[in-house]
């Protein structure tokens, strides 16, 4: 599975979602606050960084999407 990641700087937290391969429909999980996984809050803000870059590399993108989906696994095992 993989999930989809959104940052809010103002609330300080991330919206986890998931879409189905081959599906249009997005299917929200659970939002997550900065204080109660500044890793993950982190690893999403850099995400969004790099893709709003105006000189976007997709490998650069792809690597740190697995590092945001290995902080998200991590985190549901707690």
């Amino acid at each position: 599975m993989s999930y989809l990641f959104a940052v809010d700087t103002v609330k300080e937290e991330i919206s986890v979602s998931e879409s189905p391969k081959g599906s249009n429909k997005v299917n929200f999980i659970e939002n997550i606050s900065k204080s109660e996984n500044e890793i993950l809050y982190q690893a999403v803000v850099a995400l969004t960084t790099i893709s709003k870059a105006p000189d976007l590399d997709i490998a650069l993108f792809k690597a740190m999407d697995k590092v945001c989906q290995l902080a998200y696994s991590k985190h549901k095992e707690k």
